[in-house]
């Protein structure tokens, strides 16, 4: 951004004054520190180990059942991104996704690219969930609660829509094996 702003500054495209300061042409600063809060209350919660512990629990409660397993990892992660960065998320749940996977000997990518769209879409629900919801957001104006009331019924029906399209779409890689679920 900052890369762009100074090019546009350079080639005489927007006046300096214009570019870090311009609530249209400038750098959106709402964006900016709202990511910047995201990163570091994601840091913070990262170091308790909560992430890993519902993706361990979510494991144990599927019984190793890989479809149950993966509609709950969706779920975990399309209920976290609406409250914290979406992509911050898949971050923080991707890698244990891929430990449990190979523990139950089962492929890791349709749970990995399950999760990121159950990500998108659950982020998709608030301003803060999805870093393109904070531009649009800031520039028609609209608070917190005009977006979660608006979005957040299209979410959960979109949502729902997913769940049973992962079950087709992935298909094929719900294999169960009973001796590597019972270690």
């Amino acid at each position: 951004m900052l890369l762009a702003a100074g090019a546009m500054t350079v080639l005489g495209l927007t006046p300096g004054t214009e570019v870090f300061f311009s609530e249209h042409e400038g750098i959106d600063w709402n964006v900016i520190f709202l990511l910047l809060g995201m990163m570091i209350m994601v840091g913070v919660i990262k170091q308790t180990g909560v992430f890993d512990f519902l993706a361990i629990w979510a494991a144990k409660r599927s019984r190793g059942h890989p479809y149950r397993l993966m509609v709950m990892l969706m779920a975990i992660t399309a209920i976290a991104s609406p409250l914290l960065d979406n992509v911050t998320i898949v971050l923080l749940v991707a890698p244990v996704t891929v430990v449990i996977c190979n523990r139950l000997d089962i492929p890791a990518q349709p749970y990995l690219i399950a999760e990121i769209l159950a990500s998108n879409i659950g982020g998709a629900a608030t301003l803060v969930g999805d870093p393109p919801n904070i531009i649009i957001g800031s520039r028609a104006g609209l608070t917190f609660n005009d977006f979660l009331v608006h979005m957040t019924p299209i979410v959960a029906i979109i949502f729902a829509a997913f769940v049973l399209l992962t079950k087709v779409l992935f298909r094929r890689s719900f294999r169960y094996n009973p001796d590597r679920v019972a270690r």
